[in-house]
């Protein structure tokens, strides 16, 4: 190929590439829609975007749908809010949603709240349309024991002056479960409670749960009541086992105190009886050494068996009773 017909070649390809840099840093497309929308926006407001590697796409269109709903904001609001990590095009939405509202919130509080890292279009939207908060089944007991499972809703709104640093859906779940609990736990019969749910939702709901959360509670309504277990009659039962299991173990303890101790005596019984039989041993042997040395008398020694005999028949005729005392009254006759 020539070297002539490469010059006009290399020209046409350089200002390719210098086209393609200068709409890229230059936005003419974007630029035109916003003078055709009547928004103030200068083509090197645009640049200086590009550079600050903002994307004026991101802040334009948001700028023209806030102009065209009649909102005052302006580009450097929208641009220093998208630099802070929040979404414009959001917060855009939600001040069109809160002006066809006619709800108060500022550029400021709105931007806030989106960095907050909440939904300020569904605060928005919630603000309007109130949402129904569903609690879990909670169970409370009344002072007769019985035992009650209650599911309430409840209807919030949000409220934006306190969406930040306000306490969430959780906060109010936990304080109408509280409320119900104390309510019916003060409650003498569970058949009041039956006979009269709204008397938990008015008193639930002037106990002012919405304090420092991010709603305000419209109503709370009793959505459902179930009777459950007989709570006081079970504590009953469980506190008499408890105290026949003590009366158990007591009376076990006595009787093996009395086991021991009757061990104790029969113990103590073998011991004098041995000893008994080791005195009745020396007998004998005493009654020869006497004999021996004179202090006693042969006549003595016959006169004290015929005692011992004596003392035996005697013995012999307690035992037999009257039947076999006869007998041996004939037999001795």
């Amino acid at each position: 190929m020539p070297f002539q017909l490469l010059i006009p070649m290399f020209g046409v390809l350089v200002f390719i590439v210098v086209a393609a840099v200068f709409l890229h840093f230059v936005p003419l497309g974007l630029w035109i829609s916003a003078l055709a929308a009547g928004v103030n926006v200068g083509i090197f407001t645009l640049v200086g975007m590009r550079l600050r590697r903002v994307p004026p796409d991101r802040i334009v269109m948001p700028l023209i749908k806030a102009n065209k709903a009649g909102l005052d904001v302006n580009v450097n609001q929208l641009e220093a809010h998208y630099l802070a990590g929040g979404d414009v095009d959001r917060v855009i939405d939600a001040l069109i949603a809160a002006h066809r509202a006619q709800i108060p919130l500022p550029f400021e509080r709105s931007a806030a709240i989106d960095l907050a890292g909440r939904n300020v279009l569904e605060a928005v939207q919630m603000s309007v349309n109130p949402k129904v908060i569903e609690t879990p089944v909670v169970s409370a007991v009344a002072k007769n024991g019985i035992e009650l499972k209650v599911k309430a809703r409840v209807t919030v709104r949000a409220n934006i002056d306190r969406l930040v640093g306000g306490a969430g859906e959780a906060t109010i779940i936990a304080r109408v479960g509280e409320g119900i609990v104390t309510t019916v736990g003060s409650s003498v019969d569970h058949k009041d409670v039956l006979e009269n749910p709204d008397h938990i939702s008015r008193t639930v709901l002037s106990k002012g749960l919405d304090a420092g959360t991010a709603f305000e509670i419209l109503s709370i309504d009793i959505a459902d009541v179930d009777v459950g277990r007989n709570i006081g009659a079970e504590l009953m039962t469980d506190q008499a086992e408890a105290e026949k299991r003590i009366a158990q173990a007591r009376a076990e303890e006595r009787r093996a105190m009395a086991v021991a101790k009757e061990q104790e005596m029969k113990a103590y019984t073998q011991e004098m009886q041995a000893k008994v039989v080791e005195a009745q041993a020396e007998v004998p042997r005493a009654l020869a050494v006497a004999l021996k040395e004179g202090h006693m008398g042969v006549m003595d020694y016959y006169n004290m068996n015929n005692v011992l005999a004596d003392t035996q028949m005697r013995e012999t005729i307690a035992k037999a009773g009257p039947t076999n005392t006869s007998r041996i009254d004939e037999q001795k006759k």
